[in-house]
């Protein structure tokens, strides 16, 4: 009787824990990496949003935990994916143009690639498919507004911003609405640009204002300054009654730097729960209204204890076995590492 009770309770546990699943598909002769958090709200009768997550120059999928998005996932029930750059000149990157000119990485075959083989496996809604990311993940969430405006709903970029060659070629086919979150003292992507390699801030607010038929003038107005030590406040400049109903917004961080807004850097906004109150707005067609919001979001602040396998003995990281992840508040994560 005490194995029965052991082994329903083990099995009660495990149910309740998230999948967090390493995975990879074969495109243009490379094994291309992603990881996937699937909400434990999962069902696949039902079609759940997606939403991809990319990192920054020389990051990489795993360390945008930072993120919490699989919180938000958990929370909204969505589906998040953070795909993995390929290396060029022994730096993670995404093939933006700019300092990435000499990238042959066919990044945007990838994403079109991981969307079809990702609706194969799961129950994607297909009208409702974000794209966000840090840095060079911004770059490459315009970069997917401007190629593949087909299937991506809306995008906000992290201190991301366009290249002059993605500005020149952008050939969006729908309205997008766009969220641009970003400081004016990023020292890593400045603000005002460089005609080098990188548009100014204004100049892709106006692109996506024109393109989308904005209002010449946007609704400007100061958020909370919360955190009064933090060096920096926000405002926040939205631009309305694009086609479709869409906007483009903008969280102007004055004085903010290089950062994921609300982990580190300025206080006053946590940048995933605006990223995600802003894509619930949308879908394909436009405009749909409020439905899923975020309010707070931890910050991740917790140390992982052990690592176990199924039956409870402790075990480094392995592939192609279930995992779990064992943390000092208590809370117990699964992940199957598939190769």
């Amino acid at each position: 009787m005490r194995k029965l009770i052991f082994l329903f309770l083990y099995i009660s546990y495990i149910s309740i824990a998230q999948q967090t699943l390493f995975q990879s598909i074969f495109h243009d002769n490379i094994d291309r990496h992603y990881i996937i958090h699937i909400p434990e709200s999962y069902n696949d009768k039902l079609s759940f949003p997606l939403v991809l997550c990319f990192h920054g120059y020389g990051g990489n999928a795993s360390g945008m935990s930072y993120t919490n998005f699989n919180y938000v996932s958990d929370t909204a029930n969505f589906i998040v994916v953070y795909p993995q750059g390929t290396l060029m000149k022994g730096k993670t990157h995404w093939n933006v143009g700019g300092w990435t000119l000499d990238s042959n990485t066919d990044d945007l075959g990838f994403i079109s690639n991981l969307l079809d083989s990702l609706s194969e496996n799961y129950n994607i809604n297909q009208s409702r498919i974000y794209s966000t990311g840090m840095s060079n993940g911004g770059y490459m969430s315009f970069l997917l507004a401007c190629q593949l405006s087909n299937r991506i709903a809306a995008i906000a970029s992290v201190t991301g911003s366009m290249t002059p060659q993605m500005y020149n070629a952008c050939d969006p086919q729908r309205p997008v609405p766009i969220l641009q979150i970003h400081g004016t003292n990023d020292q890593t992507v400045p603000y005002f640009g460089d005609p080098t390699w990188t548009e100014s801030i204004n100049n892709v607010l106006q692109f996506w204002v024109d393109y989308n038929n904005c209002s010449a003038l946007p609704a400007t107005y100061a958020l909370p300054d919360i955190n009064m030590f933090d060096g920096s406040t926000v405002e926040r400049l939205t631009w309305y009654n694009g086609d479709n109903s869409v906007v483009t917004d903008h969280l102007k961080v004055i004085g903010g730097g290089h950062d994921w807004f609300g982990v580190w850097g300025n206080m006053d906004i946590h940048s995933s729960a605006e990223i995600w109150n802003f894509f619930t707005q949308y879908d394909i067609n436009g405009f749909v209204g409020n439905s899923t919001f975020v309010e707070e979001i931890p910050l991740i602040n917790k140390l992982l204890l052990k690592c176990t396998d199924d039956i409870g003995r402790e075990i480094k990281e392995r592939r192609n076995g279930l995992i779990l992840y064992l943390y000092d508040d208590g809370t117990l994560e699964k992940r199957v590492i598939i190769e």
